[in-house]
Formats: C-alpha cells, structure tokens, sequence
C-alpha cells in the first residue's frame, strides 16, 4: 500500500499489519533497537519505522544507510512520540542499498544551488517532493477547470513552420549535415531538408489552437514550449510549459472573466489537495503563502488600461530606476507598485501597440491594442493574452508592418476569411503559476531538468 492511504485513513489501518515500499531518509539505530524515518514518495509525510532485536536480521538492518529502499512488514500502533502512529516492523527487507557516499545526508539542509547541480537526486528533498506535488496537482486543476466548462484539449505541434513569435526566438531544426550543407546561390538549400524548408520549435500554441477555436468555440493547449532568449532571470527559461485557451465569441471583458475564474479555481484547487505542500512552503519557503493564497481567492480583479497605470506611477512618490512611459512596457518595480496600490490582482488593458505582438485587435484609437496583462502581487505578470485581430485587411497590413514573414502564416489569415468571428486567448507560463504557488523564486527549481543558457543537463 501507500503512505497517502495509510495517512488519509490513520483510524482504519491501526492495529493491522500492512507491507510498506519506500526509501530511508534518516536512520538512529541503538543497541538493542532503531528507528527509520520512512517514505514513499506519495505523500509529504514520512513514516517511523521502529524495530528491535527481535527481527531475523536485526544486524545487516542495523547497517542500513540512508536512500537505501525497503519492503517494510509490521503492524501499524500509535506512537509513543511526536507522531501519530508509529510501524513496529515485524520484517525488513533491503531492495536497493545505498552508497556512503550519497550526497543527501540527514545533516545540514543543501542549498538549491548544490541540489541543480544533482537535479536526478533532488526529487528525494522535502522541498522538491512538495514543489512537484503542488505541480502535478496544478496540472490536474487546470485539466478539469476547463474540461468542466466545455474546452476541447488540442495537442498543437511542436515542429511548425509557423513564424509565430519571430524566428530570432525560436529554436531552428534541420535534418541537413552541418558539415557537408548543400547550397544555392550562396544560401542553404533548404528544399533538401526533411520538409523542404526552414522548421522551428514552437514558441506558442497560439496559432493552431485559433484554427481549433474556429470550430470547436473554446479550446486550450497544455504543453511544453521552446525560447532562444538569451535570459539568465530567475523567471526566464528556454524549454517551459504553456496553457493558452483560445475562445471564439469572446471579447477583452469576457476573457478578463475567464482568467479571474480560472486562477481563482486553481489556487482554490491545490489549497484543497495540497495541504501540506502548502504548509510546508509556508514554513520553510515562504512565510504568510498561505494566506497569500487564499487572499487572491477572495479578491476582487481590478481592471485598468496601460495609460491609467502610468498615470498612476507617475504622481507615485516613488525614485523609480526606470522611468514610466505611456509608449514602452512597465518593469517589475512598476508591477510590483501597481499590486501594492490595489491591494490585489490587477489587469492591465489596452496596451501600446508598438510594444504588442501583430496579431492583437488594433483598438479605435489606432495607437493601442485590445491586449491584457494580469499582474499578481509577490509575483508580477502571470499571465498575458489579448482579442485576436479579426479583420483580414487589418492583420495583413499590421503583420507587413512588423516585417511578419506572411507566406509562413497565409493558413492563419485565412481563418479571418472562412467565418472567422471575435475570439480572444491568454497564455499563462505554468512555471511562473509553480513559483506563485510554492513561493520557489526561480524557474530552475520548478521544472525537473530545466534548460537555460550554458545548462542543458540530463
């Protein structure tokens, strides 16, 4: 069985034998008895396993090292110290042993950093077990947020022509040999590779899920996605996952809806499920992430344009480092600010068009678009998403305007010319929702094997 059963049901195991699978994470042995500090990986809590001298071999058990994993028999009775209950084992029996020199030792807490530098051992940590619970618990509230309201999961390629981000971000695949490349009028002949062009690692879903979206009416892609920016920020990563929603007969409003509703389920969600991850990050990662949490629940969205934020950090009586500008993006001291002020989550709407990707709706005013970020407080920007331009004539002209190559994109158009409709779409990087609900700062430490520049590990 597993400890998450044995925990959620104390009352029904006591007093019965059961047989436990896990791993040593601490061992005191006596002279005529010891104790190990037991764990499976299924849940935060760890188990006490006690034995004595009446076990068959009671010395090879004695010898145990920490890491090693176990076939742990016994019976099941309430503890004589800090916890609950206790296993007095009636067997042991060694699996997989473990060598002394096993960098996690029950002495000292090691630093991230050390543990990046083990990423293959570093799921074993207190810290990790709950950082990737809390991860696979997200996942799972994401799926059945909308799985519940009607959104069909698109599976989105991963290898696209589509120059959806501007290829000098993405990541370019060939089949070609770089050591013999064919070429043609002094370029790269690419009518030779595989598909016959140049191909790229996705940077979105984007694209494709709006072609999805203009026929199942609301959809969302899950999965991961690939960046060649040259960032070394604790935010920043160049292989990430994504959820992006797109939604026809949505506008801004609507959209700024279904972003509230949607995180506000979530954090709810893993609150629920993950209660003691959540404890845990309160105590050692975090203090006030709980409360943190359920304040954003209870919170009312405040939604404000781009040019009232400005407004607003301009009469702050704030030495900003840098300056707020009606025409530029606002950086994290302004973000930060701007939470502060509100007392909470805040949208921030009708950006600068210049500053904005090609295909967002061109407001009245020619000079902003109908885009949406979501700031966070302790957090910044969590999630970012706009209306869809939907007029062929005007996304054509925009994208020519901001040197969009259109024949790797003519498909997309398209979709504005065969019943397209208003739509509108976010995407929210789930690593940065990872370090909002753990309060791990860096991106490194919520992604199993993460890739950054100079790391490419594993």
């Amino acid at each position: 069985m597993d400890l998450k059963d044995l925990f959620l049901d104390k009352e029904k195991y006591l007093d019965k034998k059961i047989t436990l699978c896990g791993w040593i994470r601490n061992h005191r042995d006596q002279k005529t008895f010891g104790f190990i500090d037991f764990a499976d990986g299924t849940c935060q809590q760890h188990l006490q396993v006690v034995y004595d001298e009446k076990l068959a071999n009671f010395n090879e058990v004695q010898k145990l090292l920490i890491g090693s994993s176990l076939e742990v028999t016994g019976k099941v009775v309430k503890s004589q110290g800090q916890q609950d209950i206790e296993l007095q084992a009636e067997s042991i029996r060694l699996i997989g042993d473990c060598k002394d020199n096993y960098p996690l030792q029950a002495k000292g807490r090691p630093t991230r950093e050390f543990l990046r530098e083990i990423a293959y051992l570093r799921p074993r940590t207190n810290l990790f077990q709950a950082v990737f619970r809390i991860r696979s618990v997200a996942a799972m509230a994401i799926h059945e947020y909308f799985q519940s309201h009607n959104y069909l999961y698109v599976h989105t390629p991963l290898i696209t022509t589509a120059d959806c981000e501007g290829s000098d971000q993405m990541f370019k695949i060939t089949t070609l040999d770089f050591n013999n490349l064919p070429m043609e009028d002094n370029v790269v002949d690419m009518k030779k590779d595989l598909f016959n062009k140049q191909a790229f690692i996705t940077g979105t879903g984007q694209l494709h899920g709006e072609a999805f979206a203009m026929a199942f009416k609301k959809i969302y892609t899950f999965g991961p996605t690939f960046r060649t920016e040259n960032s070394n920020t604790k935010t920043h990563a160049n292989e990430f996952w994504m959820i992006e929603p797109e939604i026809a007969f949505c506008d801004l409003n609507g959209l700024m809806d279904i972003e509230e509703d949607m995180l506000k389920y979530v954090v709810s969600y893993v609150l629920e499920h993950c209660s003691e991850e959540i404890a845990f990050c309160d105590k050692f990662v975090e203090q006030g992430l709980k409360e943190k949490l359920e304040k954003l629940v209870s919170s009312q969205f405040t939604r404000i344009t781009h040019h009232d934020v400005v407004d607003i950090l301009k009469k702050a009586p704030n030495k900003w480092e840098f300056t707020p500008s009606y025409e530029d993006d606002i950086a994290k001291e302004h973000e930060k600010y701007i939470t502060e002020y509100f007392n909470g989550p805040v949208f921030i709407t009708n950006w600068p068009k210049d500053i904005k990707a090609w295909y967002m709706k061109l407001n009245d005013d020619n000079a902003t678009v109908a885009a949406v970020d979501l700031e966070v407080p302790g957090a910044g920007e969590l999630m970012g998403g706009s209306e869809r331009e939907a007029d062929y004539d005007k996304i054509i002209a925009r994208a020519k305007a901001m040197n969009v190559d259109i024949d790797t994109v003519d498909w997309y158009m398209n979709l504005r010319r065969f019943g397209g409709c208003y739509h509108s779409g976010f995407g929210m990087g789930f690593e940065r929702l990872i370090i909002y609900l753990t309060g791990v700062e860096n991106i490194r430490d919520v992604i199993p094997f993460p890739r950054t520049p100079g790391n490419c590990e594993y």
